[in-house]
């Protein structure tokens, strides 16, 4: 039986050019919707390790991204601050695909049409590994928390609201 061949996406490509070290793991939810805690469970690793992207705006072409446990939620008052913003709101859905190039389910904080200014919740930094999508639904890279601050340029700081 031949090996399936896996497919490379964006982000990998990246990761393979800077060379830094991740592991690739893969899942399918069959029908059921893509959510991080579920995805967490399928891979078989704590959700405070899996990280979901969230792609915010501040007004006219300025993106921000944010990069959270998938059992906590985005604290948009305190991200504002940590950006410089009054006032920020979350990316409408039907946006995501033209501004990343990723689809909801498979943003990745690597690969996105362009280096939007990133964050990494705090937590993350004192973890040995975080998990963030590959950029495309059923497939995650685990990686080390400072390689991911190094090829996407992010800060860590403090984003979420507890956990759910």
């Amino acid at each position: 039986m031949a090996k399936k061949k896996l497919v490379k996406t964006n982000a990998v490509r990246i990761l393979d050019q800077a060379n830094i070290s991740y592991q690739i793991l893969e899942y399918n939810l069959g029908k059921k919707p893509v959510d991080g805690v579920s995805v967490a469970s399928e891979i078989g690793h704590p959700a405070e390790h899996v990280f979901k992207t969230l792609v915010t705006t501040g007004g006219t072409n300025k993106f921000y991204v944010f990069v959270i446990p998938v059992n906590t939620e985005l604290d948009l008052k305190a991200c504002a601050k940590v950006v410089g913003e009054k006032k920020i709101e979350m990316l409408p859905m039907k946006d995501l695909l033209a501004v990343t190039g990723y689809v909801r389910g498979g943003c990745s904080p690597v690969g996105m049409k362009k280096l939007f200014p990133t964050f990494i919740d705090q937590s993350a930094e004192t973890l040995e590994y975080m998990i963030v999508s590959a950029g495309k639904i059923g497939m995650q890279i685990l990686l080390n928390p400072k390689d991911l601050q190094n090829i996407t340029k992010a800060k860590f700081a403090s984003l979420s609201k507890g956990t759910s």
